[in-house]
């Protein structure tokens, strides 16, 4: 129950879910909030729908609008990123607003941020992002489940929620019409709903309950859920699939899937994409997908699939282990043993629980909302998050943004600096890397839109001396005592009138005193956001797109890494490779592990005060560069190209030592590539370790080829791909793993099988002397020479050139023996 609230208390929550709806009184916006004395409906009654024109248009917006259009026009005191002066344009409702762009745009007047969504301006425009305190002016309204607050002040406030969350799974038939069992799993408890009717033995240890049909089950259902009451519903594809499937089931059987609080039924919207995709919203309750969570936090796996990443983080799966059959073990066990398949569905709600749990993604959403202002549900939403960090900051700098589109360049923005590698075999290599170089050179260089705006408007004089004043000597141009900082491409900056500095200075400090506190969620949210401000940037589909921005990013980037090569190299060592941010140093001489790490502080050491004594001199700027050391390679080895002599870039492998003892690390080679095989991955494992450490590796070569050859390793050679499209969409040019796919589903069809890969999916299967055939129907010899010319080679001809033999060479010597 909600405790009362007088009208002189403020209540300090979590904003969980936004709308907004045009009615007759004008544009409403609704926000619940989940606090410590309840959960609340907040609205905030006619609002009005705002955007911005240039004062020089006013006229012509009110003669064309009006008196069809309730609009009013005001000018204020801020300006386009053009210079012009501007004027607010105020709506009744948003859908006035959005018809008055396309017609305005019919005769040539564009309309400024007419596409940020209303509850989004309400909230950044008072610096609200998750955590809000409701003043409330009038005492809420008790109704069922929540209480209501009309017309609250909005202020920022500090507040971690401790969200109530369930877990929701449901098991269908295979064609997807009958609906089985709807399972509910929460942190205490776990319930299972199923149509049909068989005893549960009270040992049975698990809450099933049965029903004499679908909409019976789904009434009780939702009457359950509504007493439930959770936050947060979880699942795995939950939104396109779970209920997609179970509005479509109560759409059928003419039921309200009022899923929502206060009984409201659930928004969809579809994304414009090749495939079909679903967004919703549950009033007053946040939807996390698990994929799509795992994602935005930046976890990768192999396979997103409930199955493999239970299996990898908990070390455990589903309890139906054969996938290929999963659906129709389900038919059988709906059936024959409906208890099976009730502790089968609620296992699959659990895993997801421990899979959040496990990596604390419920904090990792909570923190990335108080961080970016973004809905807890929102997957991806870069450009979104930044916006809502920028825009209000801002508006009170005197400017409002500019529209997409607005830049039109032929500049094209380099990527990160990747230094030509010398390849070879090392020992002792050093990593020395930039603490998130991008957003530091932000930082540094003052490099923002405004900034860049700014200058523009007010260094015309330098700009067009810019040409020449790049090609003077320091001295001469005197950058430390002047008030701007050069840019790349004709960009200047402003020292002092920027934006986006500041923000990741507090970004950076709050990451500080996350790490300091072991708040691995808002260190890692933090990071995330920081390292996508370049990217953001950088795409057309961000207002704030400007070529000169992201290049004078980049570009000083590889000034920096050139420059810090020179030093490293002036101090005796060798830099063998270099990767947008980090330099790879070989200390050039017999070192012991305390003396590599000993050269790698010092070197960071002096790195960073050069750095910082070189900026303040040439530039007048406080240097944000921090190099660490970073890893001490004992070995090192850094491949040629295929078929080349020349080194090769975001591809090597490495020894070293941490506190659980020795450990090989690869980046870009086979062993990290999941369309390789597990034999060929293992070997190029075993074969570096063996060279590591002095030990021989021709005999487990020819050890391995041998045994290829004679098919006691044909269970290692199994390839695993990703189907990405519709079988049928593959026309021209047909992959092995599509091919093998087809020969599965006529395989299946013959035995009466559902089709398993029509709509894409996993593969597994073999390479044969028939060409690629599936795992479940392999009836083919493999092709040896296909495995031993495209896999087991390639995986460590790269480290044997350094001993000016191959794969090839080794076993052909043995075969030598025997002709």
């Amino acid at each position: 129950m909600n405790s009362p609230v007088t009208t002189t208390q403020c209540i300090t929550g979590f904003i969980l879910t936004r709308q907004w709806r045009d009615i007759a009184d004008g544009l409403e916006l609704i926000y619940w909030v989940h606090s410590d004395t309840g959960i609340y409906k907040v609205i905030a009654p006619k609002q009005e729908a705002v955007c911005f024109v240039p004062q020089a248009n006013c006229e012509q917006v009110l003669v064309a609008l009006r008196p069809a259009t309730s609009v009013r026009v005001k000018p204020i005191d801020l300006k386009s990123f053009r210079g012009d002066p501007v004027a607010a344009v105020y709506f009744k409702s948003q859908r006035d607003l959005l018809r008055a762009r396309d017609s305005l745009q019919s005769i040539g007047v564009e309309l400024i941020e007419a596409d940020i969504r209303p509850t989004e301006r309400f909230l950044m425009e008072r610096f609200v992002t998750g955590p809000v305190t409701l003043h409330c002016t009038s005492p809420p309204s008790p109704a069922t489940g929540y209480s209501l607050v009309d017309q609250p002040i909005f202020t920022p406030a500090d507040y971690t929620p401790e969200l109530n969350i369930v877990s929701l799974d449901i098991e269908t038939s295979l064609d997807g019409k009958r609906l089985f069992s709807i399972a509910c799993s929460t942190a205490d408890d776990g319930w299972v709903f199923m149509v049909g009717d068989e005893p549960v033995p009270e040992e049975a240890g698990i809450k099933l309950v049965f029903f004499n049909s679908e909409k019976a089950l789904l009434e009780h259902f939702l009457k359950w859920f509504a007493e439930l009451d959770p936050d947060v519903i979880l699942g795995w594809n939950v939104v396109n699939f779970d209920l997609q499937f179970l509005q479509k089931k109560c759409d059928a059987l003419r039921l309200k899937f009022s899923l929502g609080r206060g009984d409201e039924v659930l928004e969809w919207r579809q994304a414009k994409t090749e495939t079909v995709h679903h967004f919703v919203l549950v009033p007053g309750r946040v939807v996390l997908d698990g994929i799509d969570t795992l994602k935005a936090a930046t976890h990768t796996f192999e396979s997103f699939s409930l199955e493999y990443v239970s299996r990898q983080l908990l070390d455990r799966g589903k309890l139906i282990e054969h996938t290929d059959n999963r659906g129709e073990e389900i038919l059988r066990l709906y059936a024959e043993d409906k208890l099976s398949l009730a502790r089968y569905n609620l296992e699959d709600c659990q895993l997801v629980v421990d899979i959040f749990n496990k990596l604390d993604l419920i904090n990792f959403a909570i923190e990335r909302a108080r961080l970016t202002g973004l809905p807890l549900d929102k997957t991806g939403g870069s450009v979104a998050a930044f916006e809502n960090l920028y825009l209000p900051r801002l508006h009170r700098s005197g400017y409002v943004a500019p529209n997409m589109g607005w830049v039109n360049s032929d500049i094209q923005a380099p990527g990160g600096y990747v230094m030509s590698s010398n390849p070879g075999l090392y020992e002792h290599v050093l990593v020395l890397d930039f603490k998130s170089l991008y957003p530091s050179i932000i930082r540094t260089f003052g490099i923002d839109p405004l900034s860049l705006v700014y200058s523009e408007h007010h260094y015309s004089d330098a700009l067009v001396l810019l040409p020449d004043i790049f090609q003077q000597p320091v001295a001469a141009v005197g950058w430390a005592e002047s008030d701007w900082i050069p840019g790349f491409n004709g960009a200047i900056f402003s020292k002092t009138q920027h934006l986006l500095p500041q923000i990741i200075t507090h970004l950076w400090a709050a990451r500080d005193n996350a790490k300091t506190h072991q708040n691995l969620a808002m260190s890692q949210a933090i990071k995330i956001i920081m390292n996508s401000f370049y990217g953001v940037l950088g795409t057309p589909l961000c207002r704030f797109f400007d070529p000169r921005l992201s290049s004078s990013i980049t570009l000083r980037g590889h000034d920096i890494m050139l420059q810090t090569r020179e030093l490293i190299e002036a101090q005796g060592y060798e830099v063998i490779y270099g990767d947008t941010d980090s330099v790879f140093v070989w200390l050039k001489g017999k070192n012991s592990d305390v003396q590599a790490n000993a050269v790698g502080q010092r070197l960071a050491v002096h790195l960073n005060e050069w750095w910082t004594h070189e900026l303040m001199q040439r530039f007048g700027l406080t240097s944000c560069l921090e190099l660490e050391f970073e890893t001490h390679y004992r070995h090192f080895h850094m491949p040629t190209m295929r078929h080349s002599d020349v080194g090769s870039k975001k591809r090597y492998a490495g020894l070293i030592q941490n506190a659980k003892g020795e450990k090989l690390v690869f980046k870009g080679l086979e062993n990290v590539r999941t369309d390789w095989t597990h034999l060929a991955r293992e070997l190029q494992k075993d074969i570096y370790w063996r060279v590591f450490h002095g030990e021989d590796f021709l005999e487990p070569i020819k050890l391995i080829f041998r045994q290829v050859l004679s098919g006691e390793l044909n269970s290692e050679l199994l390839y695993r791909k990703r189907i990405r499209r519709k079988l049928s969409d593959y026309q021209k040019n047909v992959p092995p793993h599509v091919q093998a796919a087809r020969k599965a589903e006529a395989w299946r069809r013959e035995q009466g099988m559902s089709s398993a890969y029509e709509r894409g999916g996993w593969i597994e299967y073999y390479m044969t002397v028939n060409g690629a055939e599936p795992a479940e129907c392999c009836h083919s010899e493999l092709d040896y020479n296909h495995y031993i010319e495209r896999q087991l080679a390639p995986a460590v001809d790269g480290l044997l050139a350094c001993f000016d033999t191959s794969f090839d060479e080794i076993v052909n010597q043995q075969l030598s023996l025997f002709c």
